[in-house]
């Protein structure tokens, strides 16, 4: 146990912004839209909300119960959980394999903060205007072909990381939050109000609402089902570390819930402010990533407004994937705090400078580093496969099992204020639907 005190979130408010913010990252802004839009539309958000509410809802709370209980770091708090509950101190490798997980997905989520940071920079510059398709393509290409910008991005945006999360938990991860998720509100409203402007607003809506139950198969699905586990955060050690900064106070259930609604609700909106865009631009919806770094700047390069629209959206991704990457960070640096002497801010300084330097090895792996290191996979492939179709499942089963199964029945009802048919619907959920959900995504992606 930690002799250092414990930091608290200092409003429920607080804990809903950072928990929000972690959940809205780059998956949110270009991949859950043009998931909904292929998968059926209406369909798929109902299926996604579905699994959301059975399996990525009842690991968000078990992540959020294990950590407020533990008051410690990831690992930390499943080892003292456990041994209170009667058992096994081992379930510590739950928490330490979030830990890890957490820290590889800054290294190379980071590489991709800094393509949004240069993009940013090339809305200011005009780099887009007047582009046909080639040239954008051309300009990708040349970035990811360039070591050296590459290094500059993932730089400039990891030492924007490490000073947030450097300031500690009410100065670095709640001032951030409270600027910069009301900012990336505003401007998703003001996006969306300029899509409504477009002629195609209609058309967007219908892609993105209207049910088309034959475009739902086994993979739609599946894809919802991973997208749910992936948005929240869960498996990362992110949740157990931010409700280890929670008080008694906080329903868990109910905060879950709010989390979740929010995060949709974002989600949708950046559909709504991007696919009137494409589609009154007659654009390729199917192009994956590329629709953020080649589709859209093609559009705003060619359109009246489109310097400021760029600046917007690319503004509005940089801050997505910033509220993300601070989340990753924290996991990592509450462990080397509370298990070495060091300080908050060299704690910080440490973690964040080994992501920095794993992250080199991922961008080099666009460029001079290019050929494949294991399984034909280069570095970046590497550390994405890895981590999300193996550490992160089975780090939130860990954790829904150590819940559902391990720890007194009746406590955690208490803890979440459950009776009667709510007990026994939580209970069915947390020790069978979840992590049969999880396994089955699991399997699956194999």
């Amino acid at each position: 146990m930690s002799n250092k005190l414990h930091a608290q979130w200092s409003s429920r408010l607080a804990f809903i912004l950072a928990a929000t913010g972690s959940a809205v990252g780059l998956g949110n802004i270009w991949k859950f839209p043009y998931m909904v839009g292929e998968s059926g539309g209406a369909a798929f958000v109902l299926v996604y909300l579905l699994c959301i509410a059975l399996i990525g809802l009842p690991i968000l709370v078990a992540e959020w119960l294990v950590g407020r209980r533990g008051q410690e770091n990831p690992a930390n708090a499943m080892a003292d959980v456990a041994e209170r509950a009667g058992r096994p101190r081992i379930w510590w490798l739950v928490g330490a394999s979030g830990i890890i997980g957490a820290f590889l997905i800054l290294s190379f989520y980071s590489v991709i903060g800094g393509w949004s940071l240069y993009y940013t920079l090339g809305s200011v510059t005009g780099a887009f205007s007047g582009q046909d398709a080639d040239g954008i393509g051309e300009l990708f290409g040349n970035m990811l072909a360039s070591p050296g910008l590459l290094l500059a991005g993932h730089s400039v945006f990891m030492l924007l990381v490490i000073g947030i999360v450097a300031r500690g938990v009410s100065k670095g991860l709640e001032g951030a939050v409270r600027t910069l998720m009301p900012a990336l509100a505003l401007l998703l409203l003001v996006l969306v109000g300029y899509g409504m402007t477009t002629g195609h607003f209609g058309q967007a809506v219908a892609y993105l609402f209207n049910p088309d139950w034959s475009a739902l198969s086994g993979d739609t699905v599946l894809a919802a089902l991973g997208h749910a586990f992936f948005t929240l955060s869960l498996g990362m050690g992110i949740m157990m570390a931010y409700g280890s900064y929670l008080g008694e106070e906080v329903n868990l259930l109910k905060t879950a819930r709010t989390v979740v609604i929010l995060d949709t609700v974002i989600a949708l909106a950046a559909g709504l402010a991007i696919f009137p865009i494409v589609f009154s631009n007659g654009l390729d919806l199917d192009s994956g990533p590329g629709l953020i770094f080649v589709t859209l700047p093609l559009a705003f390069g060619n359109m009246g407004g489109g310097l400021i629209l760029g600046l917007m959206f690319f503004l509005l991704l940089t801050f997505a994937a910033l509220t993300s990457a601070i989340s990753l960070l924290e996991p990592v640096v509450e462990f080397v705090e509370e298990r070495t002497p060091l300080s908050r801010s060299l704690s910080t300084l440490v973690a964040g400078v080994g992501a920095w330097a794993l992250g080199i090895a991922a961008l080099l792996s666009f460029n001079v580093w290019s050929d494949p290191v294991l399984f034909g996979l280069g570095v970046f492939d590497l550390l994405d496969k890895l981590t999300s179709k193996f550490m992160l499942p089975l780090t939130g089963l860990g954790a829904i099992i150590f819940v559902g199964w391990f720890l007194e029945r009746r406590g955690v009802e208490q803890e979440l204020g459950l009776s009667g048919g709510m007990a026994s619907l939580w209970h069915l959920v947390s020790r069978y639907v979840a992590p049969i959900g999880v396994i089955v995504v699991f399997i699956a992606s194999l």
